[in-house]
């Protein structure tokens, strides 16, 4: 099925199982240890592999001496660029080569992978390699790098740039005006489980359990680089333990550990290590973003810019699409964004937990409250006064929106007309306590997915597809799918995912993975019922499933007494015109109340609320879930998490968990999320949208927006950390 036309009533607009808040199928494995990641994939004869890492920002190696660590104890090879296979190329989405030759383009970059009898043996070794650079000087920091940034053209993502009107003139014009920067780290996805593959071959056929969210772009991305045929690659990937778009693309363990398993005719298993992670895989570039807003004495937006810097290796086009937001978000008759893209000599930056709108909102929701107060308009009032009728720079209608509802919603369930607009006027003792809001939008994209469904004998709904669960409920989505489609007990559905023997899926990541794989799982229930109702001598288009049975009329039969051995179908969904006719966009609002000590400039969040429509909730308790995940992420892009550079040596400093700091129980008073009810017919057959990525949108300038409002500090350079708010505290004890 391509979406090319809105979707009419179907089975799932009856009140049944898909919406109810149903615990996770997978929950139970999961606690009792059931379910077994990558690296704890068994296998007999298996071997270790260690990562030893460049030492240096960008250069040449001069020498690398093996001799000592191919004699220690338990080794069996120790690969280098002289011993590795010449390996296909392409962007870091496409293919992965490692040890390719003498150059090093970034700090921490594999320069030899050494393989032994045990983990610790493999790293013993490790340390026993000695590698001598010529080092080069390199381009490490973005903001000395400007000068250099260039205008990316990536093949799969939108235009960098966008004009609609006069901006220039509009912008000088304009009765008030605000022109602001805002600036965003360097981050790291930070998920529990580490990047880990168990490789092995049968043959000239390769098996890799490999932690990856995507699994049949990795399949190709691994053919490319070793240079086989696709067909003749396998991954599995049941369970994963958190990836933040860290694991959508293939990544240095699953080339090293094919590499190795081949060369050896043994199972070779990796697992970066927690110091590893940071510069072997990708991280979210830093931002340097300008805000124009030009507008009446009314506060209706004459004039929007949007200009974002980010940076990446010089062989890259992914950029940071901070500004993508702000061409929909607002209304405005003349409008500009600009992304620029600077060459840099560190790991490769890729997506992060809702790329571009996740930062980018953090600027610009940040600068319409800065607006709302140069107008002294309430911030809702200068966002409702702004609401547009169609899409401002596609002209197109949105397939729904209903922003201004969450934004309504949620200042009534916060308390928002309690809030003093004047900041530094509310205090608890010794902190200052302020309120701020944000509105959150995230892109509703849609995958090419398939999917098979069948049912047996004995009355089991078993549900094959290449698509991954990273934890945000897939197992049992798709559950609930089938059985409210084929009117069974969920107990009566067997879901099985992570194996690209099965029909292709887009993988989760980006928001698309439920609404993806759900309708492609749709589409094949759908095709299944056909089938049964014409077996049973039905009308397809009158039968009703309820209870394990088929009925019509007068007439009722037992799914079981028609299935024979076993009867199965096929669905699939694509992207069709629904995707250029209608702006497709999640939304919400996000409610957040700080307290700033006013001695210290420690800022604790006191409570936080965001209010969301993402289209039909396949699962009220996973998406709640999920909301609020992406809270707890926004609260740490706005007062935790930054990756520190060394300038010197484009070392990021605090590449582990002890200093690089996300929000911890401590940090996370109890905060809530709700969801709004809607269908968006125009999205998928399941009327639904994406969520995984929604909560973080918004949520640190939230934050950020109440510290302002508690204390009276404006801090445009993320995170908010004390040593900055308390240089800038106008309200003292």
């Amino acid at each position: 099925m391509e979406m090319n036309s809105p979707v009419g009533r179907n089975a799932l607009d009856t009140q049944g199982i898909v919406g109810k808040p149903l615990d996770r199928v997978d929950g139970r494995l999961k606690v009792t240890g059931g379910a077994r990641y990558a690296y704890e994939m068994q296998q007999d004869n298996v071997l270790y592999g260690f990562v030893v890492e460049a030492s240096i920002g960008k250069g040449t190696i001069r020498s690398i001496d093996t001799r000592a660590a191919e004699k220690a104890p338990g080794v069996t090879l120790v690969l280098t660029y002289r011993n590795a296979p010449a390996q296909g190329t392409g962007n870091h989405r496409e293919a992965h080569p490692v040890l390719t030759g003498p150059q090093v383009t970034g700090y921490g970059q594999p320069v030899a992978f050494v393989i032994a009898e045990s983990f610790e043996q493999a790293r013993a070794a490790a340390y026993l390699v000695d590698v001598k650079y010529d080092r080069l000087g390199g381009k490490y920091a973005l903001r000395k790098n400007l000068n250099e940034a260039r205008l990316p053209k990536p093949s799969d993502a939108p235009a960098a740039d966008s004009a609609v009107g006069n901006f220039a003139d509009a912008f000088a014009s304009a009765p008030v005006q605000l022109d602001v920067t805002y600036t965003t780290p360097l981050q790291s996805h930070a998920m529990m489980e580490p990047h880990a593959t168990l490789a092995m071959w049968d043959g000239d056929k390769l098996i890799l359990h490999t932690a990856n969210q995507m699994l049949n772009q990795g399949q190709q991305a691994i053919a490319t680089t070793l240079k086989i045929p696709v067909e003749n690659v396998r991954l599995i990937s049941p369970f994963i333990g958190g990836g933040f778009g860290g694991k959508l693309w293939v990544n240095a363990d699953a080339i090293l550990a094919a590499i190795a398993a081949r060369r050896l005719r043994r199972p070779v298993k990796i697992a970066l290590t927690r110091q590893q992670i940071f510069h072997v895989t990708t991280h979210r570039s830093d931002t340097i973003q300008r805000v124009r807003l030009g507008t009446d004495r009314d506060g209706r937006i004459l004039a929007i810019g949007h200009d974002v810097f980010s940076g990446n290796l010089p062989s890259e086009q992914t950029y940071e699409g901070a500004a993508l937001q702000t061409r929909t978000l607002y209304a405005g008759p003349n409008r500009l964004t600009r992304h620029r893209l600077a060459p840099l000599d560190i790991p490769v930056a890729s997506s992060m937990r809702a790329p571009g709108e996740s930062v980018g909102l953090m600027a610009l929701e940040c600068a319409m409250d800065e607006l709302a107060e140069k107008l002294n308009l309430d911030p809702i009032e200068l966002r409702v006064r702004n609401e547009p009728t169609e899409d401002p720079e596609k002209h197109v209608p949105y397939s729904s929106r209903h922003l201004i509802a969450c934004m309504q919603e949620g200042a009534r369930r916060f308390g928002w007309d309690k809030r003093n607009a004047k900041p530094g006027q509310v205090r608890d003792g010794h902190w200052l306590v302020g309120m701020g809001m944000a509105a959150a939008t995230r892109g509703n994209p849609l995958l090419l997915s398939k999917a098979n469904v069948r049912l047996d004998p004995d009355g089991t709904a078993t549900v094959r597809m290449a698509m991954t669960d990273i934890g945000t409920g897939t197992y049992t989505i798709l559950a609930q799918i089938a059985a409210e489609m084929f009117g069974l007990p969920m107990e009566r559905v067997r879901i099985e995912l992570g194996d690209t023997n099965f029909p292709q899926a887009a993988g989760s990541g980006g928001s698309w993975g439920a609404g993806s794989s759900g309708s492609a799982l749709f589409e094949a229930c759908n095709a299944l019922r056909e089938k049964l109702a014409r077996t049973a001598d039905m009308d397809p288009s009158t039968a009703h499933f309820a209870d394990g049975s088929i009925a019509s009329g007068e007439q009722s039969r037992k799914l079981t007494d028609l299935v024979g051995a076993g009867m199965d179908a096929d669905g699939e969904i694509q992207p069709g015109r629904n995707n250029k006719d209608f702006s497709q966009q999640s939304y919400g609002a996000h409610f957040a109340e700080v307290g700033v000590d006013v001695d210290t400039g420690e800022v604790r969040l006191r409570r936080m609320l965001g209010v969301f429509t993402a289209g039909r909730v396949l699962n009220a308790k996973t998406a709640r879930s999920q909301a609020i995940g992406g809270m707890v992420f926004g609260v740490g892009a706005a007062l935790h998490e930054a990756m520190t550079l060394d300038p010197r040596f484009g070392y990021f400093v605090n590449h582990d968990l002890a200093e690089y700091h996300v929000p911890v129980h401590a940090d996370i008073p109890p905060i809530d999320a709700i969801f709004l009810a809607e269908l968006d017919d125009k999205s998928n057959p399941l009327k639904s949208k994406g969520i995984g990525e929604l909560g973080i949108c918004g949520a640190g300038a939230s934050i950020a927006n109440a510290v302002y409002n508690a204390c009276g500090a404006r801090i445009r350079d993320y995170p908010i950390t004390l040593d900055k708010l308390l240089s800038a505290l106008p309200v003292r004890a």
